[in-house]
């Protein structure tokens, strides 16, 4: 069981309202919900509401409840309900008792569809869809009345329950509320509320032939399940009036209220789930979990802390009008939650030879290495020092810049926990390709400094030749080169340099032995975390995230 997680109060126009009814004595409880479709996978958007319906029932006295609304089971399937679940756990919230799904409402929903149609508030339409879609009007003009709406209550009920038992095919007819045609908003202009679908259910088999509208199953699923505040995102608002004409017209337990807010819009993202599947199916990403993609499943194998993520939430708060934030933020909460509690290691991404030809051959020795600047209780680890080591490829010019401090024929250099080294040659492949270096070290600067007081301007990581393991590492970048990629050609704005793979880069033993999930730093290069490909023998460990922002200055050089 996850470990709940800290209330993070904050202030917003939501809590507000929820504040207030809890003064003025509305409510005893508040009661929320997060209400998924079990078609996709969870993404970022999706934790702010999340983070929002599960912390409004952690700050007041509460709960908030689990509730799949699974009224369309072509495209539903248990790979993600169970997907979502595992999400929600891993953000640090538990529903505890209160899981529920649309589907065990499905009888109640059916009873109430004909109480309406005895009403004289719903009526089988045999129209097709594209017919219903011409005759609904526009934003200007009124709708038309379908030629099946008067029909008789008893005809109506008989057609329904006909529908009901599966005798008619996919198509043939809806059962549509009557409300108005002429209504200035569209949503209340005769809206479907059942579909016949033969298809089988993941709860319900093939139980039902008719399966209820979004619209309609899921206000009356709030009111069964007595939520207080319905809160969605403002995509919704249109539909509020609709969502209030069913809880008026049905004789539902409780009357919930609608409030919508801002969903989370971020740059170099884009978060339509058609966008994410044809993502996928395209083969421009490895799969859901790809660490490219703004799912929670991505993030979570890119190493992202779930902490990083409530406080990004918190940070960018809930309001009522849409914006775009910038990725920028997100990625300062990554870093700001690593920087605290990732534990620092080595590991050579490019690696160069080093030959120190004045140390011992044969001769190694074991130096001391933090785990964590900042935290003394993190402890020590030994590292190996032996003649022949491994460098970043970066560190080294063979004739360099002028502000260029690390290593270079006759520079001297600190290595991080060991001692100074001067590089005194230089050793070069037939194409003219540096491949090692031969060096000396200074005895005398164990530990990094020198007892005559002299001074270098650059500390570099390294490993040891014959101690160190080799890896691959995966460097991600944006999925995205454009920081508002077009969702309508989004296949021209991906970025060719999202992902580097580095084939033999070499980690610390530890590392390589270590099955840990953890997120660490690997010195100077950013955070890194072990990949679910990783094998004995061949660990594989993705950048979460560098330690500064550099991608954002690679694309202003354009």
């Amino acid at each position: 069981m996850t470990e709940p997680v800290a209330a993070e109060v904050g202030r917003d126009f939501i809590r507000d309202i929820i504040q207030a009814d809890l003064d003025q004595g509305r409510y005893r409880e508040i009661v929320t919900r997060f209400p998924p479709e079990p078609n996709g996978y969870l993404h970022i958007g999706h934790a702010k509401s999340i983070a929002l319906n599960f912390g409004i029932a952690q700050e007041f006295p509460g709960r908030c409840h689990l509730r799949f609304d699974d009224t369309n089971p072509v495209k539903e399937e248990q790979e993600y309900i169970d997907s979502i679940q595992a999400d929600v756990r891993w953000l640090g919230f538990d529903w505890g008792k209160n899981l529920f799904f649309a589907s065990d409402y499905f009888d109640r929903l059916y009873e109430w569809a004909e109480q309406l149609i005895r009403d004289g508030l719903a009526y089988v339409d045999d129209q097709t869809q594209e017919e219903i879609r011409a005759s609904r009007g526009t934003l200007t003009e009124p709708g038309k009345n379908s030629p099946f709406r008067d029909r008789s209550m008893d005809e109506n009920l008989d057609l329904f329950r006909r529908m009901k038992a599966g005798e008619f095919p996919n198509g043939a007819r809806v059962l549509r509320a009557k409300i108005d045609m002429a209504a200035g908003n569209i949503n209340l202009r005769d809206p479907v509320l059942y579909r016949i679908l033969h298809a089988h259910h993941p709860r319900t088999g093939t139980k039902w032939h008719i399966y209820p509208s979004y619209d309609y199953a899921h206000g009356q699923s709030d009111a069964i399940e007595g939520i207080t505040h319905s809160i969605c995102t403002l995509e919704f608002e249109d539909h509020r009036p609709l969502y209030d004409w069913f809880i008026e017209k049905l004789p539902v337990p409780s009357k919930p209220h609608q409030y919508e807010f801002a969903r989370l819009n971020l740059t170099y993202t884009l978060l339509s789930k058609r966008v994410l599947t044809q993502l996928v199916r395209d083969g421009h990403v490895a799969g859901w979990d790809d660490p490219r993609m703004p799912t929670m499943a991505g993030m979570r194998r890119r190493g992202v802390p779930p902490a990083a993520l409530r406080e990004f939430v918190k940070r960018i708060g809930v309001a009522k009008a849409n914006s775009v934030v910038d990725v920028g933020m997100l990625e300062f909460c990554i870093r700001e939650e690593l920087n605290r509690t990732a534990q620092r290691r080595m590991a050579v991404l490019k690696p160069l030879k080093v030959v120190i030809e004045n140390y011992p051959e044969g001769q190694t020795e074991e130096l001391e290495a933090i785990n964590h600047p900042d935290d003394p209780s993190a402890g020590t680890r030994k590292i190996t020092f032996g003649r022949e080591l491994y460098i970043e490829q970066d560190d080294f010019m063979e004739n360099p810049p002028k502000k260029f401090f690390r290593l270079s024929p006759g520079n001297e250099v600190r290595l991080r926990y060991a001692y100074f080294v001067k590089c005194t040659g230089v050793i070069k492949n037939d194409a003219g390709e540096v491949v090692e270096l031969r060096c000396t070290y200074d005895p005398a600067t164990k530990g990094g400094n020198a007892p005559d007081g002299r001074k270098v301007k650059a500390t570099m990581h390294w490993l040891p030749a014959a101690a160190s393991k080799p890896a691959e590492v995966r460097i991600y970048n944006q999925l995205f080169a454009n920081p508002s990629p077009d969702a309508s050609n989004f296949a021209a704005d991906l970025n060719p340099n999202s992902l580097e793979i580095l084939a033999d880069a070499r980690i610390e033993a530890s590392v390589a032995e270590s099955n840990s999930t953890e997120p660490m730093q690997f010195e100077r290069q950013g955070y890194f975390v072990r990949d679910k490909d990783s094998t004995p023998g061949k660990p594989v460990f993705s950048r979460t995230i560098g330690l500064r922002d550099t991608f954002a200055k690679e694309v202003a050089k354009g």
